[in-house]
């Protein structure tokens, strides 16, 4: 049924702030900006910042989890850039390490290297 992880969609309260910090954290400017969505393409995936509300709590408990190729300098870099470890980078098995942050914004996010 699924093929692969296709959107992820963060929602904030400061859209402008929120957009500024991943365009700083991802290196990726968005491909749709708009007042009620802005959306990036990160590798052929979507990441989307929404600030609408309607029906939605701040802390989701779903966390999506972005492949990166160094995590531990990835970690310390979005951690400079204002993010808060939530899941402290660990192995869980077969060389593969994660760590969960939380952005300024309270969405939670994972990190994942496998080596």
């Amino acid at each position: 049924m699924f093929k692969k992880l296709r959107t992820v969609i963060y929602h904030v309260k400061d859209l402008p702030a929120a957009k500024a910090w991943y365009m700083n954290v991802t290196g990726v400017n968005p491909y749709f900006d708009e007042p009620f969505y802005v959306g990036f393409d990160i590798g052929g995936f979507e990441l989307g910042l929404d600030p609408d509300f309607t029906g939605v709590e701040a802390g989701s408990q779903s966390v999506a989890y972005w492949t990166v190729v160094d995590i531990k300098s990835t970690l310390q870099k979005i951690e400079e850039l204002g993010a808060k470890v939530t899941q402290p980078l660990r192995e869980v098995g077969g060389g593969i390490w994660v760590a969960v942050l939380e952005d300024p914004f309270g969405n939670s996010f994972g990190l994942i290297e496998e080596t």
